[in-house]
């Protein structure tokens, strides 16, 4: 495997040798995830991203920096160019030491009664920590929380821009 750290592009190669030669490569797109630090706030539509649903938290957010432990404020570009889309390694406001780089979410399941949210959190493009998040649509709660405030804040923004474009909820 060959891997360029400073475009987060692997490319794998496979070789197999029998009567014909034959090799694959397949290139991974860099990924972009939620900055564990980030404080959403709002749900933007203003147009910033082409394909807001793809981002990692499902939409566009407004919202702060809690890197320093307070939340203060960021202007636009920050939250667009870094904010919202996590290892961003070029923040000013990024602590050296910190146990994640990132948070990636996905829902995994969904019935009427509940959503099940699966999430990673990574440093460095590792999963550190992971696991799964049920929230309760009938209480609108979750069931068990995470213990670590940040990962419940960027999976509730996550898990109400899923809801806003499901229909299941709006602002």
């Amino acid at each position: 495997m060959l891997a360029s750290r400073r475009s987060r592009v692997a490319l794998f190669i496979h070789i197999t040798a029998r009567a014909s030669l034959q090799v694959t490569i397949a290139f991974l797109r860099k990924k972009h995830l939620a900055c564990p630090f980030f404080i959403p706030c709002e749900i933007l539509n203003d147009g910033s991203w082409p394909h807001p649903s793809r981002l990692p938290l499902g939409a566009g957010w407004s919202g702060a920096c809690g890197a320093t432990g307070q939340q203060l404020p960021a202007d636009a570009a920050h939250i667009r160019d870094f904010c919202n889309l996590g290892y961003a390694t070029a923040c000013p406001h990024l602590p050296p030491a910190r146990d994640w780089d990132a948070v990636r979410f996905v829902i995994a399941r969904t019935s009427t009664e509940q959503v099940t949210l699966r999430y990673a959190c990574e440093l460095d493009h590792t999963p550190v920590v992971h696991g799964t998040l049920i929230y309760d649509l009938a209480g609108e709660c979750w069931r068990d929380p995470h213990p670590d405030v940040r990962v419940n804040r960027l999976a509730a923004s996550y898990l109400l821009a899923y809801r806003m474009r499901q229909g299941g909820v709006s602002l």
